[in-house]
C-alpha cells in the first residue's frame, strides 16, 4: 500500500484522512498530544510535532518516514490573515527541516486570501505561485508542488448560521471539505504535478441566502452581481471536476443538493 504523509492532522487534515485511509497507509502530525491516542486509534502512524515561527528549532528532527512516502499533503499554514501579506518563513523552514531530503509529491494547502481584497472574478493567473511568499518558498524546494488555494472552509457544524455574521449582502466564496478531500484524491490518482488550483464551490451565493437556506427561511432579496469572487474553472476543466457541494446554501445537507 502506498504510503500518504499529512503534516497537520487537525480539521482539515483529519478528513483528508479520513477520505483517504482506506488507499493509502496514513502518516501524520499533530502538535497536540491529546490527539496521538484517538488518531493512532483509527489506524495513523502520528508523530507529534510543532513548527514555530523563530529561529530553526534545535527540536525538529528530521522525519524518519518522509523518505518511504509517496506524497505529503501539507495543511499547516505559512501565512497570517489575507493571506500571502504576513508570511510565516521561519515557520516553513521549520517544516523543510522536519522532511529533510524529502523527493516526492507535495501538496500545500494554501488559501483564496492571496488575491487582494477587489470586486472582480480573480483565476489563477492573477498571482502565480513564485509571487507568493507563502507559497513560493515551499515551491522554491518543491519545484512540482501542487499548490490548493482553499477558500473558506465549510462542512459539518462549520455552517454560517451558526456564527455571528455582519455584512450579509456580500458574496461568499467557500467550499466544503468534502471536495477538498476528493481534489486531493483525484489529483493523487492522476499524479498531477505542478499545478496551482483554485479550490471553490463554483456558485457565490451572500451571506444572508446561506443563512435563510440552512435555517429553513424564505430569502426576498436580490442577490448583488458585484463582489470579490474567485473562479474555479480551471480545476473543472482541467481536472473534469464535479462538484459534491457546489452551492453553499446546501453545504448543510449530507447529499450536497
Amino acid at each position: 500500500m502506498k504510503k500518504i504523509g499529512i503534516i497537520g492532522c487537525g480539521w482539515l487534515g483529519g478528513h483528508i484522512a479520513e477520505k483517504l485511509s482506506g488507499q493509502y497507509e496514513i502518516f501524520a502530525t499533530t502538535t497536540s498530544e491529546s490527539k496521538i491516542k484517538d488518531l493512532s486509534a483509527k489506524g495513523y502512524h502520528m508523530t507529534q510535532v510543532s513548527f514555530p515561527d523563530n529561529d530553526i528549532s534545535e527540536t525538529i528532527r528530521e522525519w524518519e518516514i518522509a523518505s518511504h512516502l509517496n506524497a505529503v499533503i501539507i495543511t499547516v499554514p505559512f501565512s497570517g490573515v489575507r493571506g500571502a501579506e504576513v508570511p510565516l518563513h521561519k515557520r516553513a523552514e521549520n517544516l523543510l527541516a522536519f522532511l529533510g531530503d524529502y523527493k516526492g509529491q507535495v501538496y500545500l494547502m494554501s488559501s483564496t486570501g492571496v488575491y487582494p481584497d477587489t470586486e472582480k472574478e480573480f483565476t489563477e493567473d492573477e498571482r502565480l505561485a513564485g509571487d507568493v511568499p507563502s507559497e513560493s518558498i515551499i515551491k522554491n524546494r518543491f519545484p512540482e508542488v501542487n499548490v490548493l488555494r482553499l477558500a473558506g472552509l465549510m462542512g459539518d457544524q462549520r455552517l454560517l448560521k451558526n456564527y455571528n455574521i455582519s455584512n450579509l449582502d456580500l458574496l461568499v466564496n467557500h467550499i466544503h471539505y468534502a471536495d477538498i478531500c476528493s481534489v486531493v484524491e483525484k489529483m493523487l490518482k492522476n499524479q498531477v504535478r505542478s499545478k496551482v488550483y483554485n479550490v471553490v464551490a463554483p456558485m457565490h451565493p451572500n451571506k444572508e441566502e446561506i443563512i435563510n437556506a440552512q435555517k429553513d427561511l424564505p430569502y426576498s432579496g436580490e442577490r448583488t452581481t458585484q463582489g470579490r469572487t474567485i473562479s474555479p474553472s480551471k480545476l473543472i476543466s482541467e481536472l473534469d471536476y464535479e462538484f459534491q457541494y457546489p452551492d453553499p446554501r446546501y453545504f448543510h445537507l449530507t447529499n450536497g443538493s
